[in-house]
């Protein structure tokens, strides 16, 4: 269509104003930073970094040493810029943590003039309420959790999942008739104390934080790119160094997401723990269990401190996925990304254990690691995130293009309700 042309040219116009931002996936273990070039609908990855963080760095997934933290993304930030041969300025975050809280909420809302077309004006209405009801939920929780009852939060993420007028499934619901609409969103909420660490960062890195996102919302939009009627569906979990993300998408929407404290630096604590060695022998062990020239009884040894918390770890998995209660069947198909699902035994485990049997699974689920090939609409040109583990950064370049190219006047009023969404 000549009209879809000339809005996808006048989208690119806008980008092509300063094309050049930054993914960065500030995590528990590692920080990844990743300077991507737009190029009409293509995000093109022309910069990779990447540093290691300290112990006392973070704390289940959330920062915990701002300095120390700046100090790692200047290192990572400094290896992409200099491959890239250009400093991006614009940067998205990733935020994570088991006090980030993401559902999907459902409101029905019965049309006082059924007659009358919907409009824009009745959209936003109905998308404020939506949101003040998650909000009230979301602080509840996280006060339980805190026993803060005054603990201030705020929306990170919101993207539609469904709408229905009248029974009716419908992807744009302006100009339809009908007096029942039901509207699915997604929100993730996290606390301010939280995302004000990001901003102190993304500040004493003199860049221009344009997104923060939920690490598992990212993930999925990274899977799911920009087709709106994608049927893409799959449990997503990101196994990170202090916390597992866990993203339920049906039929292209995210039905929600869920985060519990355990990540590699578990089974790396528990093999320092059971075998009496330091942190940094521990994690080499780890890392090297499989390596035929480690002592055998030393490699049983590692791999029965990994199995405990291997345990503990697909309970927590199984608990997760027992919360989403709003859908009838869990995907069955499970893909892994991040630095812990590098870890064999814990792919393995997933496989071969029968934890999925009391979950509404309709076949045992199989599982993968995510490749940057499944990454849709990223081009990496410079071979260097070429693993599971830079899927999260892709998935934040990804929020960073919906944030950059849905700003102008000729947006579809399906992106203008977006838009509504997004902080």
């Amino acid at each position: 269509m000549i009209l879809d042309k000339i809005k996808q040219s006048l989208k690119k116009d806008r980008a092509d104003k300063d094309p050049v931002f930054v993914g960065l996936d500030i995590g528990t273990e590692f920080v990844k930073a990743l300077v991507a070039r737009l190029e009409g609908d293509t995000i093109k990855i022309i910069g990779v970094g990447r540093a290691r963080q300290s112990l006392d760095d973070m704390h289940s997934g959330a920062i915990s040493d701002i300095g120390g933290v700046v100090r790692n993304c200047e290192e990572a930030l400094a290896q992409a810029e200099e491959q890239a041969g250009v400093q991006g300025k614009k940067v998205v975050i990733g935020i994570a943590g088991e006090l980030v809280k993401g559902l999907t909420s459902t409101i029905r809302y019965k049309r006082p003039q059924p007659d009358r077309a919907l409009d824009i004006n009745e959209m936003e209405y109905i998308i404020e309420k939506v949101h003040e009801r998650a909000q009230i939920k979301a602080q509840k929780q996280i006060a339980l959790e805190t026993g803060n009852e005054d603990v201030e939060v705020k929306l990170v993420n919101s993207a539609i999942v469904s709408i229905h007028i009248d029974g009716y499934k419908v992807v744009n619901p302006i100009g339809f008739q009908g007096k029942d609409v039901a509207i699915q969103i997604y929100t993730a909420f996290a606390p301010m104390v939280h995302i004000g660490a990001i901003e102190r960062t993304a500040g004493e890195l003199d860049l221009d934080l344009i997104a923060v996102a939920a690490e598992p919302f990212a993930v999925s939009r990274s899977v799911l790119g920009t087709d709106a009627s994608s049927n893409f569906t799959a449990i997503l979990a990101d196994v990170g160094g202090g916390t597992t993300d866990i993203a339920v998408v049906n039929d292209g929407g995210v039905e929600g997401t869920k985060m519990f404290g355990i990540g590699g630096r578990s089974f790396t604590r528990t093999i320092s723990s059971e075998m009496g060695l330091d942190y940094t022998d521990a994690e080499k062990l780890k890392v090297n269990v499989d390596d035929p020239n480690i002592k055998e009884s030393v490699a049983r040894d590692v791999r029965e401190a990994l199995d405990k918390t291997l345990d503990v770890w697909i309970a927590g998995v199984e608990l997760a996925l027992s919360e989403f209660d709003s859908v009838d069947h869990l995907p069955n198909r499970i893909l892994l990304c991040g630095g812990g699902a590098s870890l064999k035994k814990l792919v393995e485990r997933l496989e071969t254990d029968d934890w999925h049997k009391d979950l509404p699974f309709t076949k045992k689920p199989s599982v993968q690691l995510i490749s940057p090939k499944d990454v849709v609409g990223i081009l990496d040109e410079t071979d260097r995130a070429n693993d599971h583990t830079f899927v999260t950064a892709m998935g934040l370049l990804r929020v960073g293009y919906d944030t950059m190219v849905t700003t102008g006047d000729d947006d579809t009023l399906k992106d203008k309700i977006n838009r509504m969404l997004r902080i």
